[in-house]
């Protein structure tokens, strides 16, 4: 077993090359260029939606106030009428300081994870494939699954999910191969 303070080397090293490769992948790379789609006369719905000052959230519409109210011939109609949607509004600002700290911090979080469980399963001196394995494994739970949920629940689209799963692989093979090459040795 080993302490996961013995291992905030590779926690905040792992959380750098993830924050470097996402940027890569995000900035440079044409992979997500369409995960979301342009809003036909974008700027008349903007127009239309502005005077209702609307606070920053998530918006589900129609909305139900219970299960009562979803079954009644009113909702069905709304339902029907759409359109239906989510939406999520945000502050005027373009600023992506906030995120990207977010960001950092998160990778951080799924590395002191993958910390936990590969130090509790696996000595000082491990092979570099156990190490890479377990911590692997972890970073890709922590970057990956979760997503899913927003293709079967939100109808996100599949293709923007599988997408964000092949970035996920990615940050887990970095963080893999980080703890791989600085895990411990014996002596």
């Amino acid at each position: 077993m080993v302490g996961i303070f013995s291992l905030w080397l590779p926690i905040l090293l792992s959380a750098v090359f993830v924050f470097i490769a996402s940027s890569i992948i995000h900035m440079f790379l044409p992979f997500h260029k369409n995960d979301y789609l342009k809003m036909p006369e974008e700027d008349r719905v903007m127009d239309a939606l502005r005077p209702f000052n609307i606070p920053p959230g998530e918006y589900l519409v129609p909305r139900a106030s219970g299960m009562q109210e979803m079954r009644s011939p009113e909702f069905t109609e709304k339902l029907k009428k759409g359109p239906t949607f989510m939406m999520t509004l945000w502050p005027g600002s373009t600023s992506m300081t906030k995120s990207l700290i977010l960001w950092f911090l998160y990778s951080i979080v799924v590395g002191i994870f993958a910390a936990y469980i590969t130090g509790r399963a696996l000595p000082a001196g491990a092979q570099y494939l156990q190490v890479f394995r377990f911590a692997g494994t972890t970073a890709f739970l922590g970057y990956s699954l979760a997503l899913w949920q927003m293709s079967i629940w939100w109808r996100r689209s599949w293709g923007t999910t599988i997408r964000a799963t092949v970035d996920g692989l990615v940050y887990a093979l970095l963080t893999a191969g980080t703890f791989g090459w600085l895990w411990p040795h014996l002596g």
